[in-house]
């Protein structure tokens, strides 16, 4: 069958003043930028839609959260580490504004590595068909020691590794945040894999004591997840399958067990928004009172931008 062209003549139109429309010049739009603006300007500056609307949310909930005493953990991979951050992050650590930091074993590596020889992040693909990947001896070594003496001793394994640092006087230790946290007095968690990390490979490692040191952090970044109801925050940034599981378990225990976690925020950071963050950090557990925020970009632009604007806040 043919068809003719639909006739319009009968098509009812009605005035554009009475659609209701999602964009205004008057909410919505960014009043401008100008040369030598301050943060606090440049933030006023954003548009009020999506991404801008999103990380201004965080901003104010993690100032929120500061005011009230409650915990802002930090969760985060490796790759946040390999961008060169551990200052900004520091200047959050050392303004009271991150409460607690969760790590996966490979952050703790390159955390550790920075901290003995100011470098990391080895070039995987020139050595890997040589069989020399991850066989670096320091590495390996130093960091089962700690483990094998921090679990003896009770510890879990962020602590562990961030009380080697500062006992061994590693010479580039005020670039670790794992020492930083020490020096501070916060939790920071270590959440391993066995069999992911180079560490693994060392002829040094026992897999009992790797997981007995990672199940203690667990049971500890658990207590920390018990008390984000009223007001904390819980960010994760570069995680996309290991610490959005780990935050989901911990999570289901401390409501097992009778903790009131609702009415806090969630938010993930990445390059790219992958299922299990979008689901287990800024979905599911913000389905009563919670309210959750993805941010995507790159991690050395946006988190010294967050960083900023938090400090900026407090300053207020």
């Amino acid at each position: 069958m043919k068809y003719q062209p639909i006739d319009l003549s009968g098509v009812k139109t009605y005035p554009i003043a009475e659609r209701k429309n999602k964009v205004s010049i008057r909410r919505d739009f960014s009043p401008g930028v100008s040369r030598g603006m301050s943060v606090s300007d440049l933030l006023a500056s954003f548009p009020r839609q999506m991404g801008a609307e999103a990380l201004l949310g965080v901003i104010d909930a993690v100032v929120a959260a500061r005011e009230k005493g409650k915990p802002v953990v930090l969760a985060m991979g490796a790759h946040v580490i390999k961008c060169g951050l551990q200052p900004v992050l520091k200047n959050l650590i050392e303004a009271d504004v991150i409460t607690a930091i969760a790590l996966n074993g490979a952050g703790s590596i390159h955390d550790y590595e920075i901290s003995l020889i100011g470098e990391t992040s080895e070039d995987v693909g020139a050595v890997l068909h040589c069989g020399t990947f991850g066989m670096a001896e320091e590495t390996g070594r130093d960091i089962n020691r700690a483990l094998r003496e921090g679990v003896a001793k009770g510890l879990g394994y962020g602590e562990s590794v961030g009380r080697f640092i500062i006992d061994n006087d590693n010479p580039y230790r005020e670039y670790s945040l794992l020492a930083a946290c020490m020096e501070k007095d916060i939790p920071v968690t270590v959440h391993v894999a066995v069999g992911t990390d180079i560490i693994h490979q060392h002829p040094d490692a026992d897999g009992a004591i790797i997981g007995q040191a990672s199940y203690t952090d667990f049971r500890i970044l658990t207590s920390v997840v018990s008390e984000l109801g009223d007001g904390g925050v819980y960010l994760n940034v570069g995680s996309a399958v290991l610490l959005p599981e780990v935050f989901l378990k911990a999570l289901s225990i401390a409501q097992n067990l009778g903790h009131h976690v609702d009415s806090f925020t969630t938010a993930n950071f990445d390059m790219m928004q992958h299922y299990r963050p979008l689901q287990n950090v800024v979905k599911r557990p913000t389905s009563g009172q919670s309210r959750g925020y993805t941010v995507t970009g790159h991690h050395e632009i946006m988190i010294p931008l967050l960083a900023a604007g938090i400090l900026d806040k407090i300053g207020e």
